[in-house]
């Protein structure tokens, strides 16, 4: 048979389809919804993402209204200070939902660029191999060997603080493994017989990049993105713990912590709640990560 013939042949299109061909997908649908953990993980992340929307928009209280009248007030129901107030006066409860609304976004968006910039080179570099290879991948090598903190401070002096730059910053350090995840499994699928049929007939490069290597390493990407946002989230907190992330009057959970460490003793509460909320958001994504990585690879349940 012609490799055009084979390419047209349906056995062949439905390999070339992806590994996970629809009913697999499905199979790994059904496998992922028995997980409990990852569902209820996917329920409270809702809840904290639906609630950081809507807390700031109709709480009774702002999130830079200050009182010299309630200075380090602890929780209480009483004039709706749930989660008390910081040092300013400020009630504690919307600049906790508010934070966690920044937290998510950059976790989120950081991730996509990460995720655009380390697909899309991973797998150029895997599918073209010889020499473009070993330089892109070199390139990376060296981009290792810089540290983010390093990264981020030369970024900010040459730009400003500026909440975008944070996206900008975290996301081009952060695609570096995911290239290298989406580089193997790329060399992996460019021995397959589909892909080598539709080099024979003449299929050019970008559209065998778009059609059959970039679905087919969608399993592994998926389950590293729901590892890689937390990353980031964390990463944004500890650069607005040490002064480099979220400035006022933004806040986020990371600024939220690093106001009140030097009030533990006197106001425990300022660091309690929005390092909960932290705690538990990690722990969501990595339990929806191990569901899908359990999901899409049977042998690891």
């Amino acid at each position: 048979m012609s490799a055009g013939g084979l390419l047209r042949s349906p056995a062949l299109r439905r390999a070339a389809g992806g590994e996970l061909s629809g009913s697999l997908w499905r199979q790994a649908g059904r496998r992922f919804r028995r997980n409990r953990a990852a569902m209820i993980s996917i329920g409270v992340l809702l809840v904290i993402a639906l609630t950081s929307v809507l807390v700031p928009a109709f709480w009774p209280h702002a999130v830079e209204d200050a009182s010299w009248e309630n200075i380090l007030l602890p929780p209480s129901f009483e004039n709706w200070h749930w989660f008390g107030t910081d040092a300013n006066g400020r009630d504690q409860f919307v600049r906790v939902f508010y934070g966690g609304r920044i937290s998510l976004t950059i976790g989120l968006m950081t991730t996509l660029v990460a995720l655009g910039i380390g697909v899309g080179y991973g797998a150029v570099a895997g599918f073209t191999g010889g020499r473009t290879d070993g330089f892109m991948m070199r390139f990376v090598d060296i981009l290792y060997s810089l540290p983010l903190l390093f990264f981020i401070i030369i970024l900010v002096t040459v730009f400003g603080r500026n909440i975008f730059l944070i996206f900008v910053a975290i996301g081009a350090v952060e695609w570096l493994t995911l290239s290298r995840i989406v580089r193997g499994q790329t060399l992996s699928v460019k021995a397959k017989e589909y892909v080598e049929s539709a080099v024979a007939i003449g299929l050019s490069k970008p559209a065998i990049l778009r059609r059959y290597i970039i679905p087919n390493v969608v399993g592994p990407v998926v389950v590293y993105v729901t590892l890689l946002i937390p990353t980031n989230i964390l990463i944004e907190s500890y650069l607005s713990f040490i002064g480099l992330g979220v400035q006022e009057p933004l806040t986020s959970w990371g600024l939220l912590i690093s106001q009140a460490v030097g009030q533990l003793d006197t106001a425990p509460w300022l660091i309690l709640f929005p390092a909960t909320f932290l705690a538990i958001t990690m722990f969501c994504f990595n339990f929806i990560g191990d569901g899908l990585r359990d999901a899409l690879d049977p042998s690891h349940r």
